[in-house]
């Protein structure tokens, strides 16, 4: 038995060295300069940033919108790298997580038409939803926690990796998979309401709901209602051909603390992979299951549009998405406390409010601000209401400094 154990002990301190190998070892992107006194400065680094190593983004793409327009849109490096195609503003990215505030756009688009109220319990509306409260004296979940994280669902990595699927695979239904996946995630990990931490499960939850009080798919809705509207025509769900025309290939490091996992989460590795060369692996067209929480694809060009219309009270050239009200309440109000996440990537003493990230800063204003970041692709977007200031990034590597290059664009006047 002690031999065992012994060589059981040696077998795990030998897996402990290799993945700490793995974390030091691994190449990593160029840390962005604490500062920068021009753009040209600042595109120096976005220069080197791209095609860096294995670990960075072969492609970046950067718009800022200032009083109503757009006062910069450049790309940098190569949207496909083994086919030498540049990036350009209106390249095409998975977004993944910044889907999260166009689902809680449309969730108050429909308490605006009366369908719903995000105070009501979730069970109003999914009958399946059954969950296991931590007492006798919980708050029933209500679409509010789910909007804010704040419902105590736990989140769903690292399973998510595998939950993907690519051109050619069967059809799915997103409220069918969450009645698969809810029994596994049903024990909640803190009373509701008490704090904001990140899950994946309650934005597929409010999908669900989505689809059940609009009576169209959850897609339908928010390319109708939302995207259309923008004229944000290079987004969506699914590559058309006019997005394809512009689309970033999406890469991550043939060697990474996260690549041995590929393989074991993901039944259909081979279909996702296009090929592999110079230390990366590139990917085919991947496609999100839980589109609600993580499915947008499109180009900052297009998100650009929308942060223009959440500056402008919800309306962009005579069309409205928001009322200024329920722009107002996304804004400012419903805001909790945010637990430990890695979706903060980096910021502190975060909260969380209606789809977005609540940032304060020294001077006692906030910022929004929302992520999206899987294998392939990383993304980031900002909105500064007092300052009429909106950012948004996109790149094709796993891996972006995006605080830091953030940090630095608010930092310039524009």
């Amino acid at each position: 038995m002690k031999k065992v154990f012994g060589f059981i002990g040696v077998l795990l301190l030998a897996m402990f060295v290799f993945v700490t190998g793995f974390v030091l070892l691994r190449p990593k992107p160029p840390v962005p300069p604490e500062s920068v006194k021009s753009l040209v400065e600042l595109e120096i680094y976005f220069d080197q940033l791209t095609g860096y190593n294995a670990a960075s983004p072969p492609g970046l793409s950067v718009v800022v919108v200032k009083d109503g327009a757009p006062v910069y849109q450049e790309g940098f490096g190569l949207a496909d790298g083994p086919r030498g195609i540049p990036a350009a503003p209106d390249t095409v990215y998975n977004q993944w997580s910044m889907t999260k505030v166009f689902t809680a756009v449309a969730i108050l688009q429909l308490q605006e038409k009366g369908l719903l109220d995000i105070d009501d319990p979730v069970t109003d509306y999914l009958s399946f939803f059954d969950v296991q409260y931590p007492s006798d004296t919980s708050e029933t979940i209500t679409l509010r926690h789910l909007l804010t994280h704040s419902s105590g669902l736990p989140n769903n990595v690292p399973e998510v990796i595998g939950w993907v699927h690519t051109d050619g695979d069967p059809e799915w239904n997103q409220t069918e998979l969450l009645k698969a996946k809810l029994p596994d995630y049903t024990k909640l990990e803190f009373e509701p309401g008490l704090q904001g931490t990140y899950t994946n499960m309650g934005y597929m939850v409010l999908a669900a709901v989505i689809e059940k009080v609009s009576g169209q798919s959850y897609e339908s809705y928010v390319v109708e209602k939302i995207l259309s509207p923008l004229g944000m025509d290079l987004t969506g769900f699914t590559y058309t051909e006019a997005m394809k025309r512009h689309e970033a290939v999406g890469s991550h490091p043939r060697w990474d603390t996260i690549t041995p996992l590929f393989p074991i989460m993901l039944d259909n590795l081979d279909d996702l992979v296009r090929e592999k060369n110079h230390g990366r692996i590139w990917f085919n067209h991947v496609y999100s299951d839980q589109n609600g929480p993580t499915g947008l694809i499109g180009p900052p060009t297009d998100t650009a549009r929308f942060l223009m219309a959440y500056l402008n009270e919800g309306e962009l050239d005579g069309r409205r998405i928001l009322s200024a009200e329920s722009v107002a309440m996304m804004t400012n109000d419903c805001h909790i406390t945010a637990g430990s996440s890695p979706e903060t990537i980096g910021y502190e003493a975060l909260a969380r409010g209606l789809g977005w990230v609540i940032v304060p800063e020294e001077d006692g204003s906030f910022y929004l601000a929302h992520s999206g970041g899987g294998p392939g692709f990383a993304a980031a977007m900002r909105l500064y209401p007092d300052r009429d200031l909106g950012i948004v990034m996109m790149a094709n590597g796993t891996y972006l400094p995006q605080k830091g290059i953030m940090d630095l664009l608010q930092s310039l006047e524009w």
